[in-house]
């Protein structure tokens, strides 16, 4: 959006963590503010009229009418967290909470690079998203303990880190697929 800059393009307005997005993972956005590439946004426009704050959640409004619905579907990330993301990064600052997005970001990165046989970027961006970085320490680390995936085709890797993520979520009482809109 024409004139919409942000500090923090690793996490939107919203509340959404545009740093464990498929669409920046793959370059094809640069997160909320970050320039070229950002789509039309009605939430950008009204932080652009209420003098363009950092996050929705500094809003006195907060939150409005905008958000009527918004967490029962998902876009490109889970908005199930949303709002629990938003009081959390409230109640760290936003140094804090960028730095555990980055920490994500890191076993994402290293998922991706490793264990991805191409069909299975959407899952661990959701996996990061989702579940807490311990959990997706403990996937990586059962991971490297299992010496025959070392040399294991990138399918086989693949489909047990996914395994392993589903069983995190799982334990947590959490699906790791996007919910669509219903139209």
């Amino acid at each position: 959006m024409k004139g919409f800059t942000r500090k923090h393009t690793e996490f939107s307005l919203c509340g959404l963590a545009c740093l464990l997005c498929p669409m920046q993972v793959g370059r094809y956005c640069p997160g909320c503010g970050g320039g070229a590439g950002n789509q039309s946004c009605a939430i950008a426009r009204c932080s652009l009229e209420q003098g363009g704050l950092a996050f929705c959640s500094d809003c006195a409004l907060y939150p409005c009418p905008r958000y009527d619905g918004f967490d029962a579907a998902d876009s490109f990330v889970p908005h199930s967290r949303r709002a629990a993301d938003v009081a959390l990064a409230k109640e760290m600052g936003p140094d804090a909470w960028l730095a555990r997005l980055r920490q994500k970001r890191a076993i994402l990165d290293e998922l991706l690079a490793d264990w991805n046989d191409g069909r299975r970027k959407s899952l661990y961006c959701v996996a990061a998203y989702l579940l807490e970085p311990e959990a997706l320490h403990r996937v990586m680390e059962a991971l490297a303990a299992q010496s025959d995936l070392a040399t294991a085709p990138v399918k086989d890797k693949a489909r047990a880190a996914a395994a392993l993520l589903q069983a995190e979520a799982e334990q947590a009482g959490m699906s790791l697929k996007l919910n669509k809109r219903k139209e």
